[in-house]
């Protein structure tokens, strides 16, 4: 102690995985007697000693603050503690954030459209079902941070994993027992054929609409998981590390969990590619490009569900606290703000009863600055959030794409962009040691980069394809708005049946029996439509090697915008601006003072 110039302070214990959790006792009676048999002045010499009892808890560690070896109870090997650091509960939390990302923000997107087809669902019930994550997540939030702050936040992220596995597998169970996806080819697209009504009457009474509280279900307790991560997660990231590192192992954090849904994005649009029926051994006579196909949704749940479930054990095992994180919160203790509110979060039962938290809620709410950042974070969300939730029906509609190629070239865009804006604003901030006050005005700076570059994706539209009978009129015809015309009208068409067909007008129909075709043949998974009297001039000349002429091909036209590259340009450069302002947000909300 002598040879470092001064005295340590033996309020702090130094922290390693060997050491125990309190200061041996004989060492402390040491202290205490040569101090009593050494008085600096003649006064001290009648003065009774000190009590022993204050200056044994001063030299002992706080109950909330004990750190501990990595294990389970004795079982505490030496293997274990090589991850009993910063750095090892942040590879375990990447991985973790990695599997909530896949799951919530990259499959569920890029399965709506199929599920919508599968299980007859509307637009407005899937998102309703895309919303039950942040609904379980905005209830449950407040009391998770509420009461674990005081707990053992690993075992709460284990119980994370846990509910991430369990809410993944939940959203896969409608296709084990919805039974096998019937093709309907009973049912005959072509005219001059009687629509009958038993189609109709059997989607209008299906039961697999009934399936949207299942996809609930599973969306609300991936929500239970998803709450502990991004709350006591990074607080205890947060409060492991210096201030000039946080920020880097926050970004970092954060760049895993938008490299997720990327990566979800990429593993779902190939999954799309397989039939949803993967165990059926007879031949598919249709490719993705027909309406009818679906892909196989539920294979990248299954996955995910496994992800989450083998991060239970490694996060069991951390200590309450990690190794130094005494040492760390000590140098963090001056950046508090001394206020009216300080003395209340100096008391220590303060927080430990439900009672405290409308009190917490309150002093909260009074806060100007926190209460913008929390609003700035909560309107950028509204956008990115639906963007993203329906980015690959967008691009599938918007550009006649399908849904595997759309939700390909929303994770490629994704992958870079989000995961760069994370690590550049994490960097930063560190690189450049910032204040609170400065990585308030950087992210000001990004998220107004980022509102002008979305403003400009209003101008990046495609103009609406030709299709009969809606943008453009049928042959002979003047008027639109109506698929039904003279050419097609003894068909007696159902408008139930959406098949679309582009014929060799390069107009869009309907269906084919709205195209009023009337006979079909499959070349090369290709389906092919001939004797079309709906089909208007001939602006391309298809023909099989029979010399059939074919007036309209299943599919939809191929769509004649070019603006797609300009529009991932643009997009890539606002993901960026937008997820480089997260980090500094996140580093603002934890420093910022009471």
């Amino acid at each position: 102690m002598e040879a470092a110039g001064g005295i340590d302070n033996p309020a702090f214990v130094p922290s390693s995985p060997g050491l125990q959790r309190h200061l041996p006792e004989p060492p402390a009676e040491e202290e205490v007697s040569r101090s009593a048999s050494q008085p600096s002045s003649p006064e001290e010499q009648g003065a009774p000693p000190p009590p022993p009892a204050p200056k044994q808890r001063a030299q002992a560690q706080p109950p909330e603050l004990e750190e501990g070896l990595c294990g389970w109870g004795n079982f505490t090997q030496d293997c274990l503690q090589h991850w009993n650091n910063p750095k090892g509960f942040l590879l375990h939390y990447c991985l973790l954030a990695l599997a909530q990302g896949i799951v919530v923000n990259g499959l569920v997107n890029i399965s709506i459209s199929t599920i919508e087809k599968r299980y007859q669902l509307s637009s407005f019930m899937t998102g309703l079902v895309s919303s039950s994550y942040d609904i379980s997540f905005c209830l449950l939030s407040l009391f998770v941070s509420f009461y674990g702050e005081r707990g053992h936040k690993p075992r709460w992220l284990a119980f994370a994993s846990f509910m991430i596995g369990l809410g993944s597998l939940v959203f896969s169970l409608p296709h084990f027992t919805s039974g096998k996806y019937q093709l309907a080819s009973e049912f005959k697209d072509t005219c001059p054929e009687t629509r009958i009504n038993s189609t109709c009457q059997h989607y209008i009474t299906s039961s697999l609409s009934n399936y949207l509280y299942v996809f609930i279900l599973g969306q609300m307790l991936l929500g239970v998981g998803g709450t502990p991560l991004y709350t006591l997660g990074t607080a205890f990231i947060h409060d492991s590390v210096p201030t000039h590192l946080s920020s880097l192992y926050i970004g970092i954090g954060y760049a895993m969990s938008v490299l997720g849904p990327a990566i979800g994005y990429v593993l779902g649009g190939q999954l799309l590619t397989i039939y949803i029926d993967t165990n059926i051994e007879e031949d598919i006579d249709i490719t993705e490009d027909d309406p009818r196909w679906l892909g196989a949704w539920w294979i990248g749940f299954l996955i995910s569900c496994f992800l989450g479930w083998s991060m239970i054990i490694p996060f069991s095992c951390f200590p309450k606290h990690l190794p130094g994180t005494s040492l760390v919160r000590a140098g963090k203790v001056s950046q508090v703000h001394q206020d009216d509110n300080i003395t209340k979060f100096q008391d220590e039962e303060f927080g430990k009863s439900f009672k405290d938290l409308p009190a917490s809620l309150l002093i909260l709410l009074k806060n100007p600055a926190f209460m913008c950042l929390v609003l700035s974070t909560t309107t950028e969300a509204l956008i990115t959030t639906g963007f993203a939730t329906f980015l690959p029906k967008y691009i599938e509609n918007q550009f006649g794409k399908s849904s595997s190629y759309a939700a390909t070239l929303g994770g490629i865009v994704l992958i870079p962009g989000a995961a760069l804006g994370q690590i550049l604003g994490g960097v930063i901030v560190s690189r450049f040691k910032m204040s609170c006050k400065e990585a308030m005005k950087f992210a000001v700076l990004s998220s107004t980069a980022s509102f002008l570059l979305t403003m400009t994706l209003i101008f990046m539209k495609c103009p609406n394809e030709a299709f009969a009978g809606v943008f453009q009129p049928y042959k002979g015809a003047e008027s639109i708005g109506n698929i039904t015309a003279p050419c097609n009208l003894r068909c007696n068409c159902s408008r139930s049946f959406y098949y679309p067909v582009c014929g060799r007008d390069s107009l869009q129909y309907f269906s084919p029996c709205i195209a009023g075709c009337t006979s079909s043949n499959t070349i090369e998974h290709q389906k092919v439509y001939y004797n079309c009297s709906c089909v208007g001039q001939k602006k391309r000349l298809l023909s099989t090697v029979e010399g059939d002429v074919i007036d309209a091909q299943s599919g939809k036209c191929e769509s004649r915008c070019k603006n797609l590259p300009i529009f991932f340009a643009f997009f890539f450069a606002t993901v960026v601006f937008t997820f480089m302002a997260g980090t500094p947000v996140t580093v603002a909300i934890l420093r910022y003072p009471l």
